[in-house]
């Protein structure tokens, strides 16, 4: 039996959004569960719009999701294995020589849809002579180079969508090289798929048609296509596509602006579009055990950002100590304990989110003075050290007692003077962080100060 083999073959041009994302994490997920390998592929021929920054881009963010990959290639570095099977494709008469100018491309396409036929190209250059294209050459024309479609049906089985049905006369011949001679995507992608023994194609539903095509350029090269799963593309919370909103969607604005968890967007992605549940997951593994395309159904998914960020806050509310401790560390927290964490992740959604309560423990909060009185009561009556989680309890107890106060209109107050905030991690655990001294320092000062509306 073959052992599996994938491969995710982004396009240095641009950063790595959701959705790319989402069949980065999805591949690699399958090759983890199946006990294969997983290639990264720049697929850069594009050198007006690849960029050595966009790939730097590409494999950080990838890392920052948490995918390691077995084998590694970019498609400029294997010009000439493309320029060999040009040769013989030409040489075999599965490519031919086309002249037609863009405008002129256009202008056929404008002119069927006119007709209400379906815009394919009409295969005029099959009809050219050599002396048509001597005559086309002498006039600065160079040709693109079109594969000859089978027309005949081509089928496979999806992983997703079960059984796909094509025929080959309802598919335009794809150009697979341009006028200046270099290869396009198509051509590429096959090759690389066949050299590098690639099992299984994930991608997005809108490249069915193009996976048409690709099954004969396989059969061509005589090479036996891989098994394909096509993915329903991803829209957004209102069942609108994501296209005019990727430069928010991008991996490095959800990490960077966002400040979101990697296991939250992983989380999200590796579900959406599931039969299984959407919930938060502190690592991969659980992910790569449960995974199978046979969970995946066919309606389009929809990404919602507020998930997202409840997903985070879920992570984060559940991270243990030992796990957030170097990043209190490198948020300038050194000084940051288990207790410390304990008390504040509850009220985390985002990491940076931390920085707000070390403030509030450690710094200066606002004078509030909503009840003056029963600040200075507090102050005369605030407990002995050393604090721990069942001073407040017992200190507010007395304040009952002393404040004929309860409540709301006990509580809410003694949270305002300590806090400077209305809400926030429970008292019992914060009140031992900020200590006899700051609190009795805030309560004076709150005491003291006239009521802020």
């Amino acid at each position: 039996m073959t052992a599996t083999a994938v491969r995710f073959a982004p396009s240095p041009t641009g950063l790595l959004h959701v959705g790319n994302a989402r069949t980065a994490l999805i591949t690699w997920l399958w090759a983890r569960h199946s006990g294969g390998t997983a290639l990264l592929r720049l697929d850069d021929t594009d050198t007006e719009r690849s960029t050595a920054e966009f790939a730097e881009a590409i494999e950080r963010d990838l890392a920052w999701l948490g995918l390691g990959w077995d084998r590694r290639a970019r498609q400029s570095d294997r010009s000439d294995r493309y320029v060999a099977a040009i040769a013989g494709l030409k040489e075999a008469g599965f490519l031919y020589p086309c002249y037609e100018t863009p405008e002129e491309l256009a202008l056929k396409r404008k002119q069927q849809l006119q007709r209400r036929l379906p815009p394919l190209y009409d295969r005029a250059a099959l009809n050219l002579t050599a002396q048509d294209r001597r005559r086309l050459e002498a006039e600065g024309r160079r040709p693109h180079w079109r594969f000859r479609l089978v027309h005949e049906p081509i089928e496979w089985t999806d992983l997703v969508r079960g059984p796909v049905h094509f025929l080959g006369a309802d598919l335009s011949d794809p150009v697979l090289i341009r006028e200046d001679g270099r290869p396009l995507y198509h051509l590429c992608s096959v090759l690389d798929d066949i050299d590098f023994g690639i099992t299984h194609v994930v991608r997005g539903e809108d490249h069915v048609a193009n996976t048409a095509a690709h099954v004969q350029m396989f059969q061509a090269l005589e090479a036996e296509p891989p098994a394909f799963a096509h993915l329903p593309l991803i829209v957004d919370a209102e069942g609108k596509g994501l296209s005019k909103r990727l430069g928010s969607l991008s991996l490095a604005h959800l990490r960077d602006d966002e400040g979101l968890e990697p296991m939250a967007v992983a989380s999200l992605l590796a579900r959406l579009g599931t039969a299984d549940p959407i919930e938060p997951f502190a690592s991969l593994a659980p992910l790569v055990d449960s995974f199978s395309f046979g969970r995946f159904a066919r309606a389009a998914p929809k990404f919602d950002q507020e998930e997202l960020s409840r997903l985070n806050a879920r992570i984060l509310h559940e991270t243990a100590f030992a796990d957030a401790a170097g990043r209190l560390a490198a948020l300038g927290l050194a000084g940051a304990d288990e207790a410390f964490w304990q008390a504040v992740r509850p009220n985390l959604s985002r990491m940076s989110d931390v920085g707000t309560w070390w403030q509030v423990v450690h710094g200066a909060v606002p004078v509030f003075a909503d009840d003056p009185e029963l600040a200075g009561i507090a102050a005369d009556t605030m407990p002995p050290e050393p604090w721990d989680h069942e001073t407040w309890g017992q200190w507010t107890t007395t304040l009952k007692s002393a404040s004929g106060r309860k409540g709301r209109a006990l509580f809410r107050p003694l949270r305002l003077a300590l806090t400077g905030r209305e809400d926030g991690p429970e008292l019992r655990l914060l009140l031992p962080l900020i200590g006899h001294a700051r609190a009795a320092a805030r309560l004076t000062a709150a005491a003291g100060a006239a009521t802020v509306k």
